[in-house]
């Protein structure tokens, strides 16, 4: 997709199918366990879960990029800003 204006639903499921499957399940399950929850609990959340795996060695950035590729195309501009930073501040541990 180069443009809003080029969008399709073509787009979405070619993303959609180029995600490893547990990670889009994983984003698919948190987005449904915090719905109708505030937003900085669904952050607060990720952060702490993502925090314990890169400690631990497992949870690498492309995990993290695959995660936000899954998670993105479910939030609203702002949201999708708020969880690139802190996908990149999860990047600096």
């Amino acid at each position: 997709m180069k443009d809003f204006n080029s969008y399709s639903k073509e787009d979405q499921k070619k993303a959609e199918e180029e995600l490893p499957e547990d990670v889009a399940d994983m984003a698919k399950k948190m987005a449904a366990a915090f719905d109708g929850k505030g937003e900085g609990d669904l952050l607060r959340a990720i952060y702490k879960e993502a925090e314990k795996g890169r400690k631990n060695g497992s949870l690498s950035d492309a995990d993290l990029d695959n995660f936000y590729a899954a998670l993105s195309p479910m939030l609203d501009g702002a949201k999708r800003k708020k969880l690139a930073f802190v996908i990149s501040k999860l990047k600096k541990m």
